[in-house]
């Protein structure tokens, strides 16, 4: 075994054991958020291993008990958008290319989903080929609360959501546990957290299918699958002031909580994440909803929103925000057009770098 970090004060931790190579997010106080140095080491890290025979698989856990990763620095990007800085954007680039190198790793890549896997958290680990997920998980894209809107390729994760399951937890930015985010595609197997160590051990001299077979149990009943009808129906409405009047209009207490929910979000970016949304679902391959997310994020930087949200539930927490425009019927379809102005110069191009044999849904 080797360990890159002895003493522990790294915030992304590297080793090797048996043919097993290890990630792991070392923040907890954090809540294991993202940096752009975490981000970078991560990429090298993987990209070293992708050539690398002795490696065989890949594994990604966070540190302390409380989750994976709970997202970026969102204070960071608060300073960005106040001043008009340009690191969130540099930050950003480098992040979604590393989400598209996970979704096309050539070897295993098992994400460890225990506890808060937010944001960021779900673009280092629901993009792998083995999503494990436990009775502590919480996953959750919550952007639309800060006035941003969901990004790491979340916008094609949640398109691809059985119905209209992913339209209801992106505008609401409602958390799932782990059987519905097994239901949502967002994780393929339920073990304990109790058994997570061993499973992490074992990988290091087993196959991965043999170590599933031993450590995966059936998940505990979820949420989200009988309320399919009123969601489905509700969330396939065209526009966010339709899906609203049908989640008043539908007489379950459920659909006016996620109406009350979806109301105290930013307008805008509800708005701006249904589109991205529905067009996610006809871009084809991640890259290219990636690609769009870019321009998405990037223009949020100039979006009031943007600070207003971060600074109510991050900065001051008085939860409070004071969105401009207030309202969903006072956000024009110009302003949702103006999050996905190309950039020119500045986009984000990961197409042309995978093969041309492109996944197309």
């Amino acid at each position: 075994m080797t360990n890159e970090n002895p003493t522990g004060e790294d915030p992304v931790l590297l080793r090797t054991d048996g043919h097993a190579a290890y990630i792991t997010l070392n923040r907890p106080k954090a809540l294991n958020a993202l940096s752009h140095p975490m981000v970078l080491r991560v990429e090298e890290a993987l990209s070293a291993w992708a050539v690398d025979p002795a490696v065989e698989l890949v594994v990604i856990e966070g540190a302390g008990e409380r989750g994976l990763c709970a997202g970026g620095d969102i204070r960071a990007i608060h300073e960005d958008a106040r001043t008009g800085g340009t690191a969130s954007a540099d930050f950003w680039r480098d992040e979604y290319r590393l989400n598209a190198l996970i979704a096309r790793y050539p070897k295993p890549y098992v994400a460890l989903m225990d506890g808060i896997v937010m944001g960021g958290g779900v673009g280092v680990s629901a993009h792998g080929s083995v999503r494990i997920v436990t009775e502590r998980s919480k996953v959750a894209m919550p952007e639309t609360g800060i006035g941003f809107v969901p990004d790491v390729g979340g916008t094609y994760l949640l398109a691809l959501a059985p119905g209209e399951l992913g339209t209801h937890l992106a505008l609401t930015g409602a958390p799932v546990d782990a059987t519905d985010a097994l239901l949502c595609g967002l994780a393929d197997h339920y073990v304990p957290a109790s058994a997570l160590p061993a499973l992490a051990r074992d990988l290091a001299t087993a196959s991965v299918h043999s170590v599933l077979e031993r450590y995966v149990e059936q998940p505990p009943p979820g949420a989200l699958a009988s309320p399919r009808e009123w969601i489905d129906h509700c969330y396939a409405a065209d526009t966010a002031e339709e899906i609203v009047a049908r989640l008043l209009a539908s007489g379950v207490p459920a659909a006016k909580d996620a109406a009350d929910t979806l109301l105290s979000k930013s307008p805008t970016a509800v708005k701006v994440t249904l589109a991205a949304l529905r067009r996610a679902r006809h871009l084809g391959p991640l890259e290219r909803v990636l690609e769009q997310e870019y321009r998405v994020s990037c223009a949020a930087l100039s979006s009031p929103d943007l600070v207003e949200g971060i600074r109510a539930q991050v900065i001051d927490k008085d939860r409070t925000p004071h969105w401009s425009p207030a309202a969903l019927e006072d956000v024009t379809a110009a302003d949702v057009d103006r999050f996905f102005a190309p950039l020119d110069a500045n986009e984000l191009r990961l197409v042309a770098a995978i093969s041309s044999q492109e996944v197309v849904w």
